[in-house]
């Protein structure tokens, strides 16, 4: 989202952008993990599982509250529009956030204070993790926990009470930020909720090695001494890469996760379902077997299959929540016993239009005319290209297809598509899949904007670059929201069509 502090944040811009929805006719807004980034500024790689994300708090909304003064506001540098600079926007929005603590922790009324009090008491099973591990990692300049001294590396009991006295202001703040956070994105929720818009979240299977989960929980990790991996996660080679994707987040114990019943997984979705209505549940493919790659390898071709406990997982959490509002992330090597666990639990799947055309043998049941109701439709995720970027794609510099591919590929696209030169690409694809059958599609704002390669959101493999795509102020034109809703309501995709009811079964 654009804004004037350097990221999208829960202010005005985010309910610009819920109207927006609301008058092209949308009824689920998804969006990308919203915990505190770490290596890489990956969503993918944060620094808990359960917190939310600072940088994402609305100085505007402070300020209204008393919190912060129009002058703090106004120093804000010149950022860039159509991209986040992380590091100039921690710079800049930590301070803010550290004065709006400090006014808070002054003159906040009594039913403020009441209300953080009952926050951290709710919140203490991560909070009290979280808030100090941040505070060390800020003593360590940034750091991984790792290379800490033993005692608190290893949390000896003595030393966790003399750093968190000893820091016991900085965790105040932290815990703050966290209780604003919910706040904040509550009230947006609420709003949405007034519109008929659902939220729908984004849950990774693995965390950061350096994280607040694995530090607090080493038990559950296959870890050396020291606290380094002894196994990573990742993919074998796929679309995208020729050596694989070694994410390199430490794989997790699952004898350990069971013998308690789950507990660790049931807190995490119950803390994913307080702020969502539906979770994309990442990587569904390894809660049936994971790719497990020896930590000292250097990419991850030579890992291997290893099963994992998925349907004592999924019946550990529908015997907690009843029917799972979860959509299954099944791309990638999709085995029959993949598709067994997600029917078994009445998971939706996903199918993305750009991987319709290629020569990966599943490619088929990417075309629409092939989907099934119960099914998830997109033109393109946030590991591809952009529609527009895809179709000018001539080199396949973004995945192992030689130009060879790419020109079969974009040859039989264009004859599915009925594609004609003059016509935009992106909208005769978002027309192919709310044309279809799916219950559900969705998306991506870049291929509603029509923009190129250069508003790409991840290039998988690379480590730089990512995750900073920002959409430029005033392009939610009118005229863009009557075009999309012209498409829902012309394949009955509006409120009250067969389709919504259908739907509601997904809720």
């Amino acid at each position: 989202m654009p804004g004037c502090f350097g990221i999208g944040d829960f202010g005005p811009c985010a309910y610009e952008f819920a109207d927006f929805l609301l008058a092209a006719g949308q009824k689920l807004w998804q969006v990308l993990p919203l915990n505190p980034t770490g290596y890489g500024d990956s969503p993918y790689q944060c620094f808990s599982a359960f917190a939310g994300n600072p940088l994402l708090l609305s100085l505007e909304r402070l300020r209204d509250q008393g919190l912060l003064e129009e002058s703090d506001l106004a120093q804000a540098p010149p950022f860039p529009e159509d991209l986040i600079d992380f590091g100039a926007t921690i710079q800049y929005k930590r301070p803010a956030l550290r004065r709006a603590a400090e006014v808070f922790f002054a003159d906040a009324s009594r039913a403020d204070r009441a209300a953080f009090d009952r926050f951290c008491e709710r919140a203490s099973p991560w909070l009290d993790d979280f808030a100090l591990f941040m505070a060390l990692k800020d003593v360590h300049n940034g750091t991984a926990w790792t290379t800490w001294d033993a005692e608190i590396r290893r949390r000896d009991p003595h030393a966790v009470s003399e750093w968190t006295l000893r820091l016991a202001r900085h965790l105040n703040e932290i815990k703050y930020w966290q209780f604003e956070f919910f706040r904040q994105w509550e009230d947006l929720k609420t709003y949405c909720r007034q519109r008929d818009i659902r939220l729908m979240g984004d849950l990774p299977i693995y965390v950061a090695h350096d994280s607040a989960d694995v530090w607090a929980r080493p038990e559950m990790f296959y870890l050396e001494d020291r606290g380094n991996p002894t196994v990573v996660s990742g993919v074998p080679p796929d679309y995208f890469s020729t050596t694989g994707q070694l994410w390199g987040n430490p794989i997790y114990r699952w004898d350990v996760l069971e013998a308690d019943g789950f507990r660790w997984w049931i807190e995490r979705f119950r803390a994913s379902l307080a702020l969502f209505d539906l979770v994309r549940l990442d990587h569904f493919r390894g809660f049936e077997s994971y790719w497990e790659v020896p930590a000292r390898e250097a990419t991850a071709i030579h890992g291997r299959w290893v099963k994992a406990p998925g349907k004592k997982l999924l019946s550990a959490l529908r015997n907690e929540f009843g029917e799972l509002p979860i959509v299954a992330e099944n791309l990638g090597v999709i085995t029959p016993p993949v598709e067994q666990l997600r029917e078994e639990f009445g998971l939706p799947g996903m199918s993305i239009l750009q991987f319709a055309f290629g020569t990966d043998p599943q490619g088929p049941s990417f075309r629409p005319h092939n989907y099934s109701r119960d099914l998830v439709a997109y033109t393109g995720g946030h590991d591809n290209d952009t529609a527009v970027g895809w179709w000018a794609s001539s080199g396949a510099t973004d995945s192992t297809r030689t130009p060879e591919d790419v020109r079969k590929e974009q040859e039989l696209a264009r004859a599915y598509l009925n594609f004609h030169d003059d016509a935009e690409i992106n909208w005769i694809m978002i027309r192919a899949v709310e044309a279809s059958v799916a219950a559900v599609v969705i998306v991506p704002l870049q291929d509603v904007l029509g923009l190129s390669n250069s508003a790409r959101m991840n290039l998988p493999g690379t480590v730089s670059g990512n995750w900073k795509w920002r959409y430029r102020p005033g392009v939610l034109s009118g005229e863009l929201s009557a075009r999309l809703r012209s498409l829902t309501v012309l394949y009955d995709r509006d409120s009250g069509s067969p389709i919504a009811m259908e739907e509601n079964r997904l809720r």
